[in-house]
């Protein structure tokens, strides 16, 4: 068994409540826009972080990731890659990629959106973690926290994170 944190679009922001949720975790998965500072280079090693880059992602994060990663975890084949698209509505690079690897799990990031749903058709579970950053439109920061056993995906949780922009305005 294996806890899986998946996190995107950062935009070089990280606080401690992304921190103390990824601590409790084996592994963490990135599906881009990690933005870049001395702090999310940090995280990359300390973490071991497996990810891809994204569209905002400059050279020091496309040197040691790619656009899209394929692997197994435990008997779960997984596919990552930053924009994607949603069952229905894949990229079309990414819809041949999918029927090409048949993953059981594929999770991408890039709207902000956060997503959770069964692609019935290609036979995987579909996740975008939404923004755990505060660079967008999003309000609420996500992640998305899960459980790994051999072949089957368990105990999915949607971690809030706070606000993605504190108001410093009162509304009467």
């Amino acid at each position: 068994m294996k806890k899986i944190a998946i996190i995107s679009d950062t935009h070089s922001f990280w606080d401690t409540k992304i921190y103390n949720l990824i601590h409790e975790c084996d592994e963490v998965w990135h599906a881009g826009d990690f933005g870049y500072s001395e702090e999310i280079e940090q995280n990359i090693q300390k973490f071991n972080i497996k990810g891809v880059y994204g569209n905002i992602d400059g050279q020091e994060i496309r040197k040691r990731y790619s656009k899209t990663l394929r692997f197994y975890c435990e008997k779960v084949k997984v596919l990552i890659t930053h924009i994607g698209g949603y069952p229905n509505k894949y990229r079309p690079e990414i819809k041949e990629e999918i029927e090409k690897y048949r993953p059981n799990l594929y999770i991408c990031g890039h709207s902000h959106i956060l997503k959770i749903m069964y692609d019935k058709k290609h036979n995987l579970l579909h996740i975008n973690p939404g923004a755990a950053g505060k660079e967008g439109f999003h309000k609420v920061r996500t992640m998305v926290l899960l459980e790994i056993h051999g072949k089957e995906i368990k105990n999915i949780q949607v971690a809030e994170l706070g606000p993605r922009v504190k108001s410093t305005k009162s509304i009467n």
